[in-house]
């Protein structure tokens, strides 16, 4: 029971167990005297040096245990912290031995191992850079072969998710909705013919030739859909008029092989962090009062695998019907004129909710985010009903509540710059969020923290610090 309880908690509980213990037996020691004094006119007497000997031992006990909470507890936790984030993000910031300096030796043994570690890893990277530069060269070639093929082709997995898309096909997909890895093709097409060209290509092993619709009826799109021999899935190949071809430009790809293995379905709590989607994002608005104040910038990435889809990402200046107070202008840079003719918040909540569907909401201080899309639920349309999870929680479990958590703090533990150009914008507070995030979940699950349902019993632990809003 006592190895789920913090360090900081047990050495806590240590010491009242302390404090109990030396005020039963002060108690026992006078209440002995007392009966072998024989003189009950002395009870007052023992009972003043009882209440004295009580304060006096409660003092001394408390402020033994903050020296030793400050001064070994804390760095414990901190340097314990640093070496995880050495350890599984490679994080090359230098440990902070002064602020452990009374541990002993054990700071200076940690960062010469870690330093050590550090060096094997340098080596490691090398090969491994140098295979990355070869494998980014097959990537060049295929994309200049992809050029030359005037079609817009996407891959899906057996069950209609998303698994690569070149640019010709994210134009298709975007008359739709925002294109997504393992986003449903349902989303976009109607179900019915694809899944009768699905089951006919599976009967007959060849390709077969369909007719799609989108979702919402307006457009109509000729393709072909191709078997991909032992691995599961298809490819979907679009005609020419699905898209405007540029054959001489390059074309792009995004995409994640590894989700043409699907994971067996399994009630969300209990599947794994790195199965999840998440999308990170970040709003900026008139002013700091929810109830009042409104959007006027949204910036999101998707997390896909632990890894950012760097083709996917949503910048949307936003409309907020009111003036923006100069004061906060002078923070996130976005003026009265630069929201003339942007999307109001329905029409971006609406683009919003559909990049964020079926995926992990996550931001940095989400209930403030949140507060401000929860209102305009109904105005939206849509329900918020995602899951969330908040870096300043999971900040809290990885480094301890006594820890700074802002933005800034955590971008400076986690090794991750943050431009100044585009700090305190919508876009660029997201990617440095996406990016912490991203650090963070290999330290989780070296915490012992695989699923979702984990890292959420734990950021509940310190619900003091914000809202949970699962």
């Amino acid at each position: 029971m006592l190895n789920r309880l913090s360090l900081r908690l047990r050495i806590f509980l240590f010491f009242c167990l302390l404090a109990l213990g030396g005020l039963l037996v002060s108690s026992g020691a006078l209440w002995i005297s007392y009966q072998r004094a024989e003189d009950p006119e002395l009870l007052d007497a023992y009972i003043f040096a009882e209440i004295l000997i009580a304060f006096g031992l409660l003092g001394l006990v408390v402020g033994i245990w903050l020296l030793f909470d400050d001064n070994v507890a804390k760095p414990i936790e901190r340097l314990s912290a640093q070496l995880r984030a050495r350890a599984h993000v490679g994080v090359d910031t230098q440990l902070d031995v002064q602020a452990a300096r009374y541990l002993g030796d054990l700071a200076p043994a940690a960062a010469g191992l870690a330093d050590q570690l550090a060096e094997t890893a340098m080596n490691t990277a090398e090969a491994v850079a140098a295979e990355t530069a070869h494998l980014a060269a097959e990537k060049q070639r295929l994309t200049a072969l992809l050029t030359e093929i005037p079609v817009a082709m996407l891959l899906a997995g057996p069950k209609h998710q998303i698994v690569l898309y070149d640019a010709q096909a994210a134009e298709v997909l975007a008359q739709i909705a925002h294109p997504r890895l393992n986003a449903s093709l349902f989303d976009y097409l109607e179900s019915t013919g694809l899944t009768d060209a699905y089951a006919e290509m599976n009967k007959t092993g060849m390709d077969v030739a369909c007719r799609l619709t989108s979702v919402d009826g307006r457009q109509t799109y000729s393709a072909r859909m191709k078997p991909l021999g032992d691995a599961p899935g298809y490819m979907l190949i679009f005609d020419e008029s699905a898209a405007q071809m540029r054959p001489d430009e390059a074309r792009p790809l995004v995409y994640d092989f590894d989700l043409l293995d699907t994971p067996a379905d399994a009630a969300f709590e209990h599947r794994p962090l790195l199965d999840l989607i998440f999308v990170v994002f970040d709003t900026e608005t008139t002013g700091l009062l929810p109830h009042k104040d409104e959007i006027v910038q949204i910036g999101a990435v998707r997390v896909v695998k632990g890894k950012i889809v760097e083709g996917e990402r949503l910048d949307t200046l936003v409309d907020p019907g009111i003036p923006i107070p100069a004061a906060s202008t002078k923070v996130h840079r976005v003026n009265d004129a630069m929201v003339q003719g942007a999307p109001d918040i329905a029409e971006a909540g609406r683009s919003f909710h559909q990049f964020a569907r079926d995926a992990v909401i996550v931001a940095h201080n989400a209930p403030f985010d949140m507060a401000f899309l929860r209102r305009h639920a109904t105005t939206i349309g849509v329900e918020w009903s995602h899951p969330i999870l908040d870096t300043v929680l999971l900040s809290a479990v990885l480094f301890g509540a006594s820890e700074t958590h802002t933005l800034d703090a955590l971008c400076d533990r986690l090794g991750v710059t943050i431009p100044e150009h585009l700090r305190h914008t919508a876009l660029g507070d997201a990617v440095a969020t996406a990016e912490v995030l991203v650090r963070m979940l290999p330290m989780l699950s070296a915490r012992g923290m695989v699923t979702f349902g984990d890292v959420i019993a734990q950021t509940r632990k310190h619900g003091r610090l914000l809202e949970d809003l699962n």
